[in-house]
């Protein structure tokens, strides 16, 4: 079954989490810049938390997988971006019914690999 792995993450990560998703495997992912807030309302730690809700700058990455490679991947995205601090990022992990690549009609894990 193909899983489809969402990230939103620290802006600053994305270039060692590009390097090291190559090399355990991952041939492709999409990257786009999106803005976003969690529990804390977009708040940092030590700032003080006002009615006004920030939205702070993210990045969306989106990997679909073989559920065979998702805890590699979840596990080398959590090494690069732990940082035991409030808005280090969420990682979801999503069912994908098929893959289709358009110029060949590849379907399933052929249409990723």
């Amino acid at each position: 079954m193909l899983k489809k792995i969402e990230c939103f993450l620290n802006p600053s990560r994305l270039d060692r989490i590009k390097d090291e998703l190559v090399k355990v495997g991952i041939e492709g992912m999409s990257v786009g810049e999106v803005k976003g807030f969690g529990r804390q309302r977009g708040y940092l730690e030590g700032e003080k938390i006002n009615k006004a809700v920030k939205f702070l700058p993210k990045i969306k990455v989106e990997i679909v997988v073989d559920e065979g490679m998702v805890e590699k991947v979840i596990d080398t995205i959590k090494e690069l971006c732990a940082t035991k601090t409030i808005g280090a990022g969420k990682i979801f992990i999503l069912p994908v019914e098929d893959a289709v690549r358009i110029r060949t009609a590849e379907v399933g894990k052929s249409a990723i690999y």
